[in-house]
């Protein structure tokens, strides 16, 4: 199913009915893992794409042959993949995703090298005209991360949907969910309202996370003025640490997972689950909790 047919382009409202999820407290550990693997099994929308094997990071040029691989440990398990750039090897992303019948959500990934900008920006409109690209994700959290002014990012927005007038393909930015409020002139250039919602990152405890994610949710929806919205990351680390009430752990990554899949699901809301493999360079910024998003863990094999 493409994201261009109407069931995934239009907002049709959501239910909050369920804000605290399972309780796992009265689940023994092998019936948790066991409503894990039912989930994942049953399928669900959409994963963030790893790339890096043990010992790689970005700036590695990685092969074709190993993002099709992965790519296809992945297959059994979701609708489509989502990528975060266009260069050293994350372009052989979604032609492996297109090769194995799978939706895409490519992005160029922004940031203050303008050379590596426009890199990034040509990359994904090839793709785009070569027919690899189902939503065009122009930049991930550039303003979070103070990279560029907002209206440098429009500028570089403006110019993906001028070079793909015609093509029904939404555009869109990726960002935290309190950047559209903030900037209400990210929804006016989006096609389409690609958010993180993240309530690991606020410190929120587990028992919490569910509705507090649906809070996040909310604010989008109020911000979005109808416009379709993709949720194009959430997740819980398995282990690393914690952040105040945040607790990494498998208990916390399992009954996430559980929830977040439930709850999306019943809604009929696109999502694309971060991670999907564990990654060892990811623990600059983030500390150690950053090398453990993954539902499979760095060797590729599932969790739990």
């Amino acid at each position: 199913m493409s994201y261009r047919k109407e069931s995934y382009y239009k907002y049709r409202g959501y239910s909050q009915k369920n804000t605290v999820g399972i309780d796992a407290s009265k689940l023994s550990l092998e019936a948790l893992k066991d409503l894990w693997h039912k989930t994942i099994n049953e399928g669900f929308h959409g994963i963030c794409f790893s790339m890096y094997e043990d010992g790689q990071q970005p700036g590695d040029d990685i092969s074709f042959d190993q993002v099709d691989r992965r790519v296809q440990i992945l297959k059994p398990y979701v609708e489509a993949i989502r990528s975060f750039s266009c260069i050293e090897g994350n372009e052989h992303v979604p032609v492996a995703a297109k090769k194995h019948g799978l939706n895409t959500l490519v992005g160029a990934w922004l940031g203050d090298d303008k050379e590596d900008n426009d890199k990034e920006i040509d990359g994904l409109i090839s793709l785009a005209k070569a027919g690899y690209v189902d939503v065009a994700a122009v930049g991930n959290e550039v303003l979070y991360r103070n990279d560029l002014s907002l209206e440098e990012l429009l500028a570089y927005i403006s110019r993906v949907k001028d070079a793909l007038s015609g093509l029904d393909i939404p555009v869109g930015y990726v960002d935290a969910y309190y950047e559209f409020s903030r900037h209400p002139e990210l929804v006016e250039h989006s096609d389409v309202i690609l958010t993180n919602l993240y309530p690991y990152w606020e410190g929120c405890p587990i028992e919490y996370a569910l509705g507090h994610m649906q809070a996040m949710y909310g604010q989008v929806v109020d911000a979005a003025n109808g416009k379709p919205i993709i949720i194009t990351e959430t997740g819980w680390p398995s282990e690393g640490g914690s952040l105040k009430g945040a607790v990494a752990g498998d208990i916390a990554a399992m009954k996430y997972f559980i929830d977040t899949i439930s709850w999306t699901k019943e809604n009929n809301i696109p999502i694309f689950y971060f991670s999907s493999f564990d990654e060892s360079w990811k623990v600059g910024d983030e500390g150690d909790v950053g090398a453990y998003w993954g539902l499979w863990n760095k060797n590729e094999n599932l969790k739990y």
